[in-house]
């Protein structure tokens, strides 16, 4: 049995935080600067110009992509053949968000309730998803949200003979409703099936997928291309002043659900689609 301790889980942690809001994955970077080279408006190209540039500054300078450097989104997949020792493991994740945005001059978004709204001076609690999957490593996957995409998100809960249109329908309602306030360029994370909150957890799941990486399904693959060819048509565009590049990708993930639903969730993310991956 593997043993980690949870030292190293806040070490880990604590880096990705920083590493996440100051550079983008590779992926990304590449998806923008052919979005520039294929934008039809030169108002759109003007501005995605500047988006690349921006990023250049914040790798240079060492200062985050955005000044809203979200709430941290966690995800864990743990080794059932993996033991942490020294602590709580929860505790550990959320230390490590906090040396993170303290070390890395990042600000604090996170008030300790809805309604009091008390920040709470450090970015925590984080926002944690455990899932128990085989083999002896720790996946962690360190997502930074900001919430001027996060607020347009949607969850419908469809019928089922809503059916593949009433998915996408959803979807551009979703996208269109959500319009500039989303800064698009955009990457629009779907989840369809499972129950109310698991299409919502597919979602943004969805969001941490390679913009380059499209689904395994076929249909759900086509569906993917066919959204995105459908929102880019819409011409909210960069920055939603117009054009032809709404949404860098849509990543869609699916998952089984009852006869009698067709739950989908649609998270959004703006051009600032931070995430950072390490296997301990």
């Amino acid at each position: 049995m593997k043993i980690i301790n949870v030292e190293e889980i806040t070490r880990n942690i604590k880096e990705m935080c920083i590493e996440a809001n100051h550079y983008l994955t590779n992926d990304m970077k590449t998806a923008l600067m052919q979005a520039a080279k294929k934008e039809r408006s030169p108002l759109g190209k003007q501005i995605l110009g500047q988006l690349e540039e921006n990023l250049q500054i914040a790798a240079q300078d060492m200062i985050p992509i955005c000044q809203d450097t979200g709430m941290a989104v966690i995800f864990m997949e743990i080794g059932q053949d993996v033991h942490v020792e020294g602590g709580s493991l929860t505790e550990a994740v959320n230390e490590g968000v906090r040396e993170g945005y303290r070390e890395g001059y990042l600000r604090k978004s996170v008030v300790g309730d809805p309604v009091i709204r008390e920040n709470t001076k450090d970015n925590t609690p984080a926002v944690i998803h455990y899932d128990m999957v085989c083999g002896d490593e720790i996946k962690i996957t360190v997502a930074p949200k900001g919430f001027g995409s996060e607020n347009m998100s949607r969850i419908f809960m469809l019928k089922p003979a809503d059916g593949i249109e009433g998915v996408k329908n959803a979807v551009i309602t979703a996208v269109t409703e959500a319009g500039p306030n989303a800064c698009p360029p955009m990457v629009v994370g779907v989840g369809m099936g499972g129950t109310f909150e698991k299409c919502a957890l597919l979602a943004k799941k969805a969001l941490t997928r390679p913009v380059d990486e499209r689904s395994k399904i076929p249909y759900v693959r086509e569906l993917e291309e066919e959204l995105l060819q459908k929102i880019n048509k819409s011409g909210i565009g960069p920055g939603g002043l117009g054009g032809s590049t709404t949404a860098l990708a849509v990543n869609i993930n699916t998952y089984p659900t009852h006869i009698a639903g067709l739950p989908v969730a649609v998270n959004i993310c703006c051009h600032v689609n931070r995430h950072c991956v390490r296997v301990l």
